[in-house]
């Protein structure tokens, strides 16, 4: 995979005020070398162009849509009702309810209109990135590879970072 192929996953956001939660899934996307594009499309505000989006993304190459919304988070389902490419709701926590609305929104889709979900908050750009992946590395031995290392390297910080830990406790500097 190569930043210079054309984009294999879309993020929408619902508002540019939302991209501070989808930095990190631009920069896991930028760590894999998946191409991807972004934009900022309402499923309220701009219900035409989500919608026309969402029609015409799968000629476009798009194999994955992330869709980032808060409050009543329309777009995903909105998206989901137009393509049959996976999508995945990212709920975007604001006021009054921090999320819960968002999150609620994204998971109670009607039968036959799916959309994954990943967590609202800061965690939820990367994971939403790294669920993108894993569905294009059914069908991408290298992005596969590149995730189980990925994994792996994770696993590897826990158990460094357990081991500090205990000779902390050992040491009697932790209590």
């Amino acid at each position: 995979m190569t930043e210079c192929c054309k984009p294999l996953v879309a993020v929408m956001m619902g508002s540019k005020n939302d991209l501070p939660i989808l930095k990190s899934a631009f920069q896991t996307f930028k760590q894999f070398g998946v191409p991807f594009t972004a934009r900022v499309m309402s499923a309220h505000r701009t219900p035409d162009a989500a919608t026309d989006f969402a029609i015409n993304a799968e000629s476009a190459g798009i194999k994955v849509i992330i869709c980032a919304a808060g409050m009543a988070a329309h777009l995903g389902g909105v998206v989901a009702a137009h393509t049959t490419l996976p999508v995945i709701g990212l709920p975007v926590a604001s006021e009054p309810f921090n999320g819960l609305d968002a999150l609620l929104a994204t998971v109670q889709m009607p039968p036959g209109i799916p959309v994954a979900a990943v967590t609202a908050g800061k965690a939820g750009g990367k994971n939403a990135a790294l669920y993108a992946i894993a569905i294009l590395a059914l069908s991408c031995p290298e992005l596969s590879g590149k995730l189980k290392e990925f994994r792996k390297e994770q696993t590897a910080q826990v158990m460094k970072a357990d081991e500090e830990l205990q000779q902390e406790l050992k040491a009697g500097l932790i209590y």
